[in-house]
């Protein structure tokens, strides 16, 4: 009789399959009303979401002509530049990926946001007018008849954005990649307004190009100063000798900075006005939505019908 038990099981397995495919057709009108709701929902908000745009520029690491010289300072005086305090490098790769750093940290997003007055557009904008070419803003946070912050500021906040949430609504909009590769730079950003986009990013690039410029003959004046003083204290003609030597590249280094507009990225492709939207992907949400809807009606079909069913007793198997 146990043997008779088994061999049933399969077949009983397949007769719950067969009821729950009978289950789910029976319930196909509310399965098709459910997720047509759905999807009208889904049109209705995709429709209400603004277009973003993302307007990119590809830029490669500038390469210093002077880099082999660099390099073999570093090889032959690097010890007793150590020593002196001064730092000389061998190779221009670490600048790129120091500027890389620099132009996500939050500082210099801060600093970049401030310095080209684009606090409203940045966190308060929520869509563009393409016939006047002009931002709309949230009406809660920003008056742009009056140019002043209107909001309620959440507990510990400030009328207008702090620099953190101004720094966090920023990244979201930028990215930065580099080709394993090629060693190219990929600087993005995205924003309701396709001309803004793209004059950010030129923006962008300028300003990590003089801030990385400036950052260099800060330092290359600060290690000529240093060193000069060390000449006057040391009465060793051979070190004099390295000394001297070591603030010609110094020189070297503050001239090339000088001279290059284009100091830490070389552009390669400029960011051009892009047409298209990058956000929202209204098809992929659409068919997203119509799919959730396609589960949950499912299973509510599957959870009314079952909870209808009473409670089956215990078999009894004679023996």
């Amino acid at each position: 009789m146990q043997n008779e038990i088994q061999m049933t099981q399969p077949l009983d397995d397949e007769i719950d399959l067969r009821e729950l495919a009978t289950v789910i057709w029976a319930g196909k009108k509310i399965i098709l009303s459910i997720s047509s709701l759905f999807a009208i929902v889904a049109i209705i908000v995709v429709l209400l979401i603004p277009n973003q745009y993302q307007a990119t520029a590809i830029v490669s690491p500038a390469q210093s002509s002077s880099s082999s010289m660099l390099g073999a300072m570093a090889s032959q005086f690097g010890g007793l530049a150590s020593l002196a305090g001064i730092n000389v490098p061998g190779e221009e790769g670490g600048e790129a990926q120091a500027a890389i750093e620099i132009m996500q940290s939050w500082g210099f997003i801060e600093k970049f946001i401030q310095s080209n007055n684009l606090a409203a557009a940045v966190f308060a904008a929520d869509g563009w007018n393409r016939d006047t070419n002009q931002l709309s803003y949230k009406n809660s946070l920003y008056d742009n008849q009056q140019k002043q912050w209107v909001r309620n500021p959440p507990k510990g906040k400030t009328i207008e954005p702090t620099s953190w949430e101004l720094y966090k609504e920023f990244s979201e909009r930028l990215a930065v990649t580099t080709d394993s590769k090629t060693g190219m730079v990929s600087i993005s950003i995205q924003h309701y307004s396709p001309v803004l986009a793209k004059q950010w990013v030129d923006l962008y690039i300028t300003s990590i190009n003089d801030y990385m410029r400036s950052r260099k003959l800060e330092q290359a004046n600060s290690n000529i100063e240093y060193l000069e003083a060390q000449i006057d204290k040391t009465a060793i003609a051979g070190m004099k000798e390295v000394f001297y030597q070591i603030v010609e590249e110094q020189m070297k280094n503050k001239m090339l900075a000088e001279a290059s507009h284009e100091y830490a990225f070389v552009t390669v492709s400029k960011a051009m006005l892009p047409e298209e939207k990058s956000i929202p992907k209204r098809g992929l949400i659409c068919i997203l939505a119509v799919l959730l809807g396609g589960m949950i009606s499912v299973f509510a079909v599957l959870v009314m019908h079952y909870s209808k069913q009473p409670t089956s007793g215990k078999r009894e198997v004679e023996s």
